[in-house]
C-alpha cells in the first residue's frame, strides 16, 4: 500500500474506531436477589461494550429482545439475533453505546404458562442494568426486539412507559397467547405509550406475526393522543423484515436522537 493509500485507509478507518462496539459480547449475570423474583427470566444476558469510553461518559442503552427462537436457558442462543443489530450500530457509526440482550426462558418452576416477556421480570432486569452500569445515561434508553420481541416492546412499553425515550417493535405481536393472539389490554397499553416515541415495522406479507398487528397498536396509540408514533409497513416483506430495518441509517438516526422527556414535558 502506498503511503497516499495508508492515509486515506487510516482517515476512514478513525471514526469506526471511535464508535466501534464489540461484536463478542460478554456473559453477564443478575443479581443473586433479582435471579430469586424473576419468573421467566434467564439470569445470564448478553452485553456489547463500545471499545472505548472515555472517563465519565454518558451512554445510550439499547435493550433487544429476542423472537421465539431464542427461547431457551443457552445465552449464546440469541448471539446471532443480537449480533446482527450491534453490527448495524457500528456500520452507521452510531456508537459509543451500550448493547445488552436477555434471554426468557421457555418454562419456569414459579408458573404454569409457558415463557414469554414479563413486565415485572424485565423492570427488574432495567433496575440492575442502571445498578451495574453506571454510565448509562437514563434518558436515553431504548428498547427494540423482534417477532415475540416485538411483542415485549408493546408489552412493557405499555405497562411502563416512564423508563424509555423510544421503543420500536418489529414485526411483534399484541397477546401472550401466541403471534396471532390481541389483548384485551391494548387500549391501556397504548395510552401509557401515547407520550413514547414509537416506530414500528412490519411486513405485509408476514404470514406469523400479520402487519395489522403492528398497525392497530400504532392506531389505538394515536387515538389515545400518541403524536409520536409511525409504522412503516415493507409491501414486499414476511417476517423476515427486521433485516430491512437494520439497512437504514434513518431508523438509527431517528432512534439515537430521541431523550426522555420529564414529567410534564
Amino acid at each position: 500500500m502506498t503511503p497516499i493509500r495508508s492515509l486515506l485507509f487510516s482517515a476512514l478507518l478513525i471514526p469506526v474506531l471511535l464508535n466501534a462496539q464489540s461484536l463478542e459480547p460478554a456473559v453477564e449475570s443478575l443479581d443473586q436477589q433479582r435471579t430469586s423474583k424473576v419468573t421467566f427470566l434467564n439470569p445470564e444476558y448478553l452485553a456489547y461494550r463500545p471499545v472505548e469510553v472515555e472517563t465519565g461518559e454518558k451512554l445510550p442503552l439499547l435493550i433487544y429482545l429476542h423472537g421465539a427462537g431464542g427461547l431457551g436457558s443457552d445465552i449464546r442462543k440469541i448471539a446471532g439475533q443480537s449480533r446482527r443489530l450491534v453490527q448495524a450500530i457500528g456500520q452507521f457509526g452510531k456508537g459509543p453505546c451500550l448493547v445488552v440482550a436477555p434471554q426468557c426462558l421457555g418454562e419456569s418452576e414459579k408458573s404454569d404458562l409457558k415463557g414469554t416477556w414479563e413486565p415485572a421480570d424485565l423492570d427488574l432486569f432495567l433496575e440492575h442494568l442502571l445498578e451495574t452500569y453506571e454510565s448509562i445515561d437514563p434518558d436515553q434508553i431504548y428498547l427494540t426486539g423482534n417477532s415475540m420481541g416485538g411483542y415485549g416492546c408493546w408489552v412493557w412499553g405499555g405497562h411502563s412507559p416512564q423508563h424509555f425515550a423510544a421503543i420500536s417493535p418489529m414485526v411483534g405481536g399484541i397477546g401472550r397467547g401466541g403471534p396471532k393472539d390481541v389483548s384485551p389490554d391494548i387500549e391501556k397499553w397504548a395510552a401509557n405509550l401515547a407520550k413514547v416515541p414509537v416506530w414500528a415495522f412490519a411486513g405485509e406479507q408476514d404470514k406469523v406475526v400479520p402487519a395489522d398487528r403492528s398497525e392497530r397498536m400504532i392506531s389505538a396509540i394515536k387515538k389515545a393522543g400518541g403524536t409520536k408514533a409511525r409504522i412503516l409497513v415493507y409491501p414486499d416483506e414476511g417476517h423476515g423484515a427486521s433485516r430491512r430495518v437494520y439497512e437504514s441509517e434513518e431508523f438509527f438516526d431517528w432512534l439515537f436522537s430521541q431523550t426522555r422527556k420529564k414529567s410534564g414535558e
